[in-house]
């Protein structure tokens, strides 16, 4: 360890201190007082203590050694010389009593302090007074020292003055301080008080709200019995009405009866049959009479039984009305996944023995070999890209198709007015067993033939002449109830499917004409575009003869025929497509699905364009509309419409011929009205489109 040394200081003063006398109180003036007058108070104060602390006029030095000790100097802290003359130290230590000054002084602020203690108002600025004196003794004592005491104390003067001035600067905010810190109390107690009533009301508002939900479930629950009870009655009443038309159709063969046995009485009483005897013709007589009395009878008992029957053209109407109602509560409870436990059939380890193996997902329906022939691939090939709804087709076309091939005949379907003008025959007819491509092929051919010429007669009687032409008069009713059979199964064919649509009057045969015209006219504008006649297009290209071609399609529409043509936002430009290649078919008809997007757009937007007429109507389905109400939706909603095309869609939706169509602001126009739903639906059913922009709607 380093060794340290000690140094001492003698300290020359004059005077010394002399304590206050008992009963002495400081002046709180001295504070208040400029600079020399306490310097003046001071001195004066300083002169009447030193002769009492005097000692011999010079101040003692202490702590000191032995007389004949001197001050160590310029010594080395760690030299053998210094720790000899420490050693020395520590063996001869010293014992040295505090100067009397330096206890006189200590006496002095004892005594100063503990008067100050006494007063009841004595305050850190007047403790601080003693100190003072104390240390101006000091710096008049240390004359050597004074300029750097001297220069101490002011500094400490000068920041306590400073100090001192803040505080007072600060008084004003504290007091505002304190009366914000009220006013943030008295806030914050409003602000509770109205949270607490906004509480309350909320509370209010609840059990209100509770109530007005219990009240609904009520009577949600008492609509629920009503509705059950009424559904029970409509049970009840179609019981009812059909006990009636049974009794109906008694009393009708009752009455036809009467009547028969009337003529044969009239035709008894002729001459050449009774002659002229009288006792006869009163004995035919009575029993005329007697019928007549009886059938009189019965006549009122009827009229008294069945006087309150409605008729039946309404019950039949009111039945039909259920009949779309229930079929509409069982789509909206039921969900269009298919059960497939539907197929399942005997001899199966878990049951029924199933048709179809099912895997997580529809893609995985694997079907037995004796349901779909060719087996588990030939099943995976058909169900590709498909959902479970368009499996179920696909399964149930496999079926039929199984079926079909196990007829040799089929049954007649007799010569009423219901039955198709091909269809009608009495009797057994042959099953020709055509494959698949046989009959798209006849279908092709028949389309070929109907547009070929222009033809007057309707679309079945024209199928019927084709089929007489193509395999005799003989054949021809054979192969017609062979050719429906086909088609009704095949619903995944394209070629089968409009034909049969066509066929059946649910589809005008101009829509499957404007669609060909549609594909051939785009396939027209791509040619156009191939200037090398290499049959490629880069992706620019493609996407402009679209937009040419459709310009009514949106750009997600674009998009998608781009991507079912194999082109998606990932491609680069310098990329080229076969564009042939998306107009090609199979040899079952089957179009690529560039072709069948168009299909699905077409279909879309005529359900669209129809939602939208509907929509600018605003009536319901079950209301009627009128011809110019009509006329005028269609011009609302499409105004590049034509006055020739209007009158086509009226003719269609009501029903008239096009020259009977009485003109635009005749006074007929209001009195042709026909049901909304079936409007729509007979417009459904020819090519009905948007031919020019909607005009936008003007701003608010």
């Amino acid at each position: 360890m380093a060794c340290q040394q000690s140094r001492y200081h003698s300290f020359s003063s004059a005077s010394r201190l002399q304590p206050r006398p008992s009963g002495v109180t400081i002046d709180e003036s001295f504070l208040t007082e400029d600079k020399s007058t306490q310097n003046r108070k001071l001195l004066q104060k300083r002169r009447t203590l030193t002769g009492q602390f005097s000692m011999g006029g010079h101040l003692s030095p202490w702590p000191t050694y032995t007389s004949g000790q001197t001050i160590l100097q310029n010594r080395k802290p760690c030299s053998d010389d210094y720790r000899k003359r420490v050693g020395s130290c520590q063996q001869h230590p010293f014992h040295t009593a505090k100067p009397r000054y330096l206890e006189e002084l200590e006496n002095y602020l004892r005594k100063e302090l503990l008067l100050l203690d006494l007063g009841t108002d004595s305050t850190q600025e007047l403790r601080l007074q003693p100190y003072r004196e104390i240390f101006e003794f000091f710096i008049e004592d240390f004359k050597t020292y004074k300029p750097l005491l001297s220069s101490i104390k002011n500094a400490y003067e000068g920041m306590l003055a400073h100090q001192r001035e803040k505080i007072r600067a600060l008084e004003p905010l504290k007091a505002k301080l304190v009366t914000v810190n009220e006013d943030c109390n008295e806030r914050i107690l409003a602000m509770r008080a109205e949270e607490k009533y906004e509480i309350s009301l909320l509370k209010k508002e609840k059990m209100n709200l509770l109530k007005l939900i219990d009240k609904k479930n009520e009577e949600k629950i008492s609509l629920q019995s009503e509705v059950t009870k009424l559904r029970k009655n409509l049970a009840e009443e179609y019981l009812h009405y059909l006990s009636e038309r049974d009794a109906r159709k008694i009393l009708i063969a009752d009455l036809n009866e009467l009547r028969y046995q009337r003529e044969d009485m009239s035709l008894a009483q002729s001459p050449g049959i009774w002659g002229e005897d009288p006792v006869k013709l009163t004995l035919a007589l009575t029993m005329t009479r007697q019928d007549l009395t009886r059938t009189q009878m019965e006549l009122n008992t009827m009229k008294a039984n069945f006087g309150d029957v409605v008729p039946r053209r309404d019950f039949e109407m009111q039945e039909k009305t259920n009949k779309h109602l229930q079929e509409q509560e069982i789509q909206r409870t039921s969900t269009p996944r298919p059960d497939w436990t539907k197929c399942k059939g005997e001899g199966s380890r878990q049951g029924p023995r199933s048709c179809l193996h099912v895997g997580p997902d529809s893609s995985s329906l694997s079907p037995h070999a004796d349901v779909v022939a060719g087996g588990p691939d030939r099943w995976q090939m058909l169900a590709e890209g498909k959902n479970s709804d368009q499996l179920v087709d696909v399964l149930l076309e496999e079926i039929g198709s199984g079926l079909l091939r196990e007829k040799d005949f089929f049954p007649g379907l007799g010569y009423g007015e219901a039955i198709p003008a091909f269809l009608r025959f009495d009797g057994l007819v042959e099953n020709k067993k055509p494959s698949k491509k046989d009959v798209v092929n006849l279908l092709k051919d028949a389309w070929k033939e109907r547009l070929a010429e222009e033809q007057k007669e309707t679309f079945p009687d024209f199928f019927f002449n084709f089929l007489e032409h193509r395999f005799g008069p003989s054949d021809a009713m054979a192969w017609a109830y062979t050719i429906f059979e086909n088609i009704k199964i095949f619903h995944s064919n394209e070629v089968m499917s409009q034909f049969y649509a066509v066929l059946m009057g649910k589809r005008s045969e101009n829509v499957y004409v404007t669609q060909k015209e549609i594909v051939a006219q785009l396939l027209k504008e791509m040619t156009n575009a191939d200037s090398q006649n290499e049959g490629l297009l880069t992706m620019e290209q493609f996407n402009t003869v679209l937009k040419s071609t459709f310009p009514l399609k949106t750009e997600e529409q674009i998009q998608e025929l781009m991507e079912a043509g194999g082109w998606h936002l990932s491609s680069s430009n310098a990329d080229l497509l076969n564009y042939r290649s998306l107009f090609m078919e199979d040899e079952e008809g089957q179009s690529e699905p560039f072709v069948q997007k168009l299909w699905e757009q077409y279909m879309d937007e005529k359900d669209e364009y129809l939602r939208q007429l509907k929509q600018e109507l605003g009536i319901e389905l079950h209301e009627e509309v009128t011809l110019p109400k009509l006329r005028g939706g269609l011009m609302t909603i499409d105004p590049s419409l034509d006055k020739q095309t209007v009158n086509t869609y009226m003719s269609q939706a009501f029903q008239l011929p096009e020259s009977e169509m009485p003109e635009e602001g005749d006074e007929k126009e209001e009195a042709v009205v026909e049901i909304l739903q079936t409007a729509l639906e007979r417009l459904q059913v020819i090519d009905i489109r948007r031919v020019g922009p909607r005009e936008p709607e003007p701003a608010s």
